[in-house]
């Protein structure tokens, strides 16, 4: 086990968008970082661009679409680093996901949607959330998009698992409170780029919807999540502004 004190995150879901940006913003300001992923040689690659700029960091194989896999890898990571500090969760797009319209929606689809978006972030919860309290700090934040907070027609599929993830953070927000441990959603409603063509994106639909939704830099968004980190204020930060319909 790790002597080293120096706080960590674990980012669930590291890739090189914003998983990589969430890495090298936290890491920044000092935090070791813990990256979990399905597959191991784009997360050793990383972790070793990581070291390089002086972050320390670790890759960590996993499914997380099998929340029952949960507590041997919270084990694993704290074997390794000897605390967690952070967690940010956010496995996939929903356009990785893969849309789908809601009149076709299916008991089996809507399981695998479950498993990724709410059962197994609900466990990591569960496994993190006592040594969270215990020391009086910490942070659970949990990407979103923008169909968890509203129903956009033909867009269903990841839209439910999430809003009940949203809402299952809303509640958990407020029960912390006094804690010292603060629970977020950061709600984005665009498509996460680095300047690559928009059509390379896997934007659910044809390639002018495409040139005409919202774009942001990733490095902006984990700079939102630094803010929220720091300032523990709402529970949901988005971007664009988010607009529920009513």
């Amino acid at each position: 086990m790790s002597s080293n004190i120096s706080p960590v995150i674990v980012i669930f879901g590291a890739g090189p968008g914003l998983g990589a940006s969430v890495a090298r913003r936290f890491g920044r300001e000092g935090f070791r970082v813990a990256l979990v992923g399905r597959r191991q040689e784009p997360l050793l690659e990383f972790a070793e661009l990581l070291k390089a700029e002086g972050i320390e960091a670790v890759p960590f194989t996993a499914d997380l679409s099998n929340p029952a896999r949960v507590p041997a890898l919270i084990t694993g990571i704290r074997e390794r680093f000897g605390r967690i500090d952070v967690i940010e969760y956010g496995p996939a797009s929903a356009a990785d996901q893969g849309f789908v319209p809601a009149a076709q929606l299916d008991v089996v689809a809507l399981e695998k949607y479950m498993r990724l978006f709410l059962l197994t972030p609900v466990e990591i919860v569960r496994q993190v959330l006592p040594e969270l309290i215990e020391r009086g700090n910490g942070a659970i934040l949990v990407t979103h998009g923008s169909s968890s907070a509203t129903g956009i027609p033909f867009l269903s599929g990841v839209g439910p698992a999430m809003a009940a993830m949203r809402n299952y953070l809303y509640s958990l927000n407020g029960e912390l409170e006094g804690t010292g441990v603060y629970a977020g959603t950061l709600t984005i409603g665009a498509l996460i780029t680095s300047g690559d063509s928009l059509a390379d994106q896997g934007f659910p639909g044809d390639t002018e919807a495409a040139t005409t939704f919202p774009t942001v830099h990733p490095d902006t968004l984990a700079g939102l999540y630094w803010d929220m980190y720091v300032q523990r204020r709402a529970v949901e930060q988005a971007y664009p502004e988010l607009v529920v319909a009513v």
